[in-house]
């Protein structure tokens, strides 16, 4: 598919001093990045002050337990299952239809995650991982250009505020030629104890637009050109060409993760449990992912696994008889990947991808040494599936570039240190979607099986006419004599 780019005969205002430009600005249709590129920053609009106040005081209130998961609305339609398909972030009509139609013709799709975006401290960690997902769009073949990119939390730092959404998300994010969808994490939806404001605001504000508005610029976005996202609230299924994902918010606390308790209702359950059941009713041949902030499984860093949060999840997917293919999570400040081998041999790969441009963290070691992988995690028990600590970098930040098609996924992770111009992961794995095992990726031709073969026809029809002529020759010869 060709790069969406913005028109370059929009106007662009002036950015002011803080990044924004006055009030939000309609257009017709979305728009994803520049007209034309730009340099990377080297410091930010504005100064990102310290939060050290602002921690102490957490610090203080978790002793006293005050800390809880917050209420969140819920999604535009108040349906249990609140849907967003591709062509409408696309934009609708028949431009939208062609591009999906293109997917499909292509039959795959790609797209990138990565999460824990935001950085306080300047802008360069952030753009070296868009620097190399951009370059991710300079492709010889059109099916390898990525479709959107799906964020995994904490966009934007420390307590999600309006005034560094310039700086941590639409600056680094403007020469980015897709769109860019994000589930919500801790960060986002946190509330400083000295500030006065609301859960979630600036998130719902720039990725929860409501399209009935039309697709619009928000003040945040300063005089950059991308358009607020329309997705229908903090949780919902996105429709894509070969894949359905679901995005959780996995709340406010740093740890566990949590989707659903008595404070902030089951909502999320129910989503789950009715987006599995039409899936299902569905026969759903394709890929399947949940995305979320919190990681189902965690080691080594300073964020542990949000057990209770899979299994309530398990729980669903059980009663239903329907698992994913996958589990993508970030808040762990580094990439790991898991695998997890269920009762009937199926696996599936669980990966953190915290490492977007905030904060690379090590991971512990163990006795004093570097952690050595593969390690079992979990071993299988009656009541355990076993899960296996397979992969990790703790030194790079990155992202993942995921490649669906009609039979297969692949997840790869690329880190920022190898370049822009590199197209070699650093880990994958790929997922058979019938088996639900490991398998090889089928990879497209380099085009030298083709060759070596035209060169064999060619020989073969060379010889042919060489035994052609030589035949002649002799039946000619014979008449003479």
């Amino acid at each position: 598919m060709a790069k969406r780019r913005a028109s370059s005969s929009r106007s662009v205002p002036q950015t002011s001093g803080n990044g924004n430009a006055g009030p939000p600005r309609t257009l017709s249709g979305p728009v994803f990045a520049q007209p034309e590129p730009t340099a990377d920053p080297t410091i930010f609009k504005i100064k990102h002050p310290s939060d050290n106040a602002a921690y102490h005081a957490i610090d203080e209130l978790n002793k006293l337990h005050k800390i809880q998961p917050l209420p969140f609305p819920k999604p535009r339609g108040n349906k249990a299952e609140p849907v967003l398909s591709l062509v409408d972030v696309f934009g609708g009509g028949d431009n939208a239809g062609k591009a999906i139609a293109t997917i499909q013709g292509n039959k795959q799709i790609v797209f990138h995650s990565t999460g824990d975006c935001g950085s306080t401290r300047g802008p360069r960690t952030e753009n070296e991982v868009t620097d190399k997902m951009i370059g991710d769009f300079n492709e010889t073949e059109a099916k390898e250009v990525p479709q959107f990119a799906l964020l995994l939390g904490d966009i934007v730092y420390s307590f999600g505020e309006a005034q560094y959404y310039y700086d941590q998300f639409y600056e680094p994010y403007r020469n980015y030629h897709a769109p860019v969808l994000a589930a919500a994490g801790n960060h986002d939806g946190m509330i400083s104890p000295l500030a006065h404001a609301r859960s979630l605001e600036a998130y719902l504000s720039n990725f929860c637009w409501d399209p009935a508005k039309g697709f619009t610029v928000t003040p945040e976005a300063g005089g950059l050109s991308r358009t607020a996202q329309i997705q229908p609230g903090v949780y919902f299924t996105l429709e894509a060409p070969f894949v359905r994902i679901l995005v959780f918010y996995s709340n406010t606390l740093e740890d566990p993760g949590v989707i659903a308790n008595d404070t902030i209702g089951h909502a999320q359950i129910d989503f789950l449990k009715a987006a599995l059941q039409r899936l299902k009713q569905e026969d759903y041949k394709g890929a399947l992912l949940f995305a979320h902030h919190h990681p189902p499984y965690a080691f080594g860093g300073q964020h542990s696994s949000s057990t209770e949060m899979r299994q309530q999840m398990d729980a669903v997917c059980e009663e239903v008889g329907l698992w994913p293919h996958a589990v993508l999570a970030g808040h762990a400040h580094s990439y790991q990947r898991f695998t997890r081998t269920r009762k009937d041999g199926t696996e599936i790969p669980y990966l953190i991808c915290g490492n977007g441009g905030h904060n690379v963290q090590k991971l512990r070691p163990v006795d004093g040494n570097t952690i050595r992988v593969p390690q079992t995690l979990q071993a299988r028990s009656r009541d355990e599936d076993q899960v296996v600590f397979e992969r990790y970098d703790d030194t790079d930040y990155g992202y993942l570039r995921l490649i669906v098609t009609d039979d297969q996924l692949r997840i790869e992770y690329h880190p920022a240190s190898d370049g822009v111009d590199a197209k070699t992961p650093d880990d994958s794995v790929t997922i058979d979607l019938a088996q639900r095992k490991r398998t090889t990726f089928k990879s497209s031709p380099l085009g030298i099986t083709d060759a070596a073969s035209a060169v064999r026809t060619q020989h073969s029809r060379q010889l042919r006419t060489r035994q052609q002529r030589q035949a002649r020759a002799k039946a000619t010869s014979k008449k003479k004599r």
